[in-house]
């Protein structure tokens, strides 16, 4: 799924322009980014939840040479899913 396809999907549901359709479509992936950082986390339901984790430091293996590279923490989203999107799919 791409941001286009969003845009595409607004602008056939409301019957809008495409430019109206992709700032929606901007506005809507920009809200989410903004929820993530703010919440750490949010639900769609009957879609799931998407939380952000932290992840460790850790040391792992550049895979061309084989030398050990240290890796950084940092953070990154999951995303679990609702027993109604398991049904549906």
């Amino acid at each position: 799924m791409s941001k286009a396809f969003i845009a595409a999907v607004i602008q056939d549901s409301i019957d809008c322009t495409g430019v109206a359709a992709n700032q929606a479509a901007t506005d809507l992936i920009a809200a989410i980014v903004r929820e993530l950082k703010k919440e750490g986390g949010f639900t769609l339901p009957s879609f799931g939840t998407f939380t952000v984790k932290k992840t460790k430091a850790r040391k792992a293996l550049n895979p061309r040479t084989g030398e050990p590279v240290k890796v950084k923490a940092g953070k990154t989203v999951r995303f679990k899913a609702s027993p109604n999107l398991k049904k549906a799919v």
